[in-house]
């Protein structure tokens, strides 16, 4: 299992598990985070599944795609360096521990 924590725009931790494969994403809905709407259910068709993600651990994953780097233009909250959608991060072992920032609304 791998180890993610949300911290919220109030500052307040979630910490849960994911499996290897499965997105962070799927991972929160299935753990109801609260501040992962998932709207759209990792179609990558809205963008409320809005995280951000700080270095290191930017660092670690892939670049975002163009239809990625397209729907963050519509994140309710302002877009920040290391912006992602969580639909779009796919959990690997490198990335046990991760932490993400949730933004104030995704609405």
């Amino acid at each position: 299992m791998i180890h993610i924590r949300f911290i919220a725009a109030d500052q307040s931790l979630q910490d849960i598990q994911g499996k290897p494969g499965q997105s962070v994403m799927e991972a929160a809905v299935a753990a109801n985070v609260s501040g992962i709407a998932a709207d759209c259910g990792g179609t990558l068709t809205c963008a409320t599944c809005h995280v951000i993600v700080d270095a290191p651990w930017a660092d670690r994953l892939p670049e975002p795609g163009n239809d990625e780097q397209g729907m963050l233009e519509f994140t309710a909250s302002p877009r920040a360096p290391g912006s992602r959608l969580s639909c779009q991060i796919v959990l690997t072992p490198e990335l046990d521990g991760i932490e993400l920032h949730l933004p104030a609304s995704q609405y």
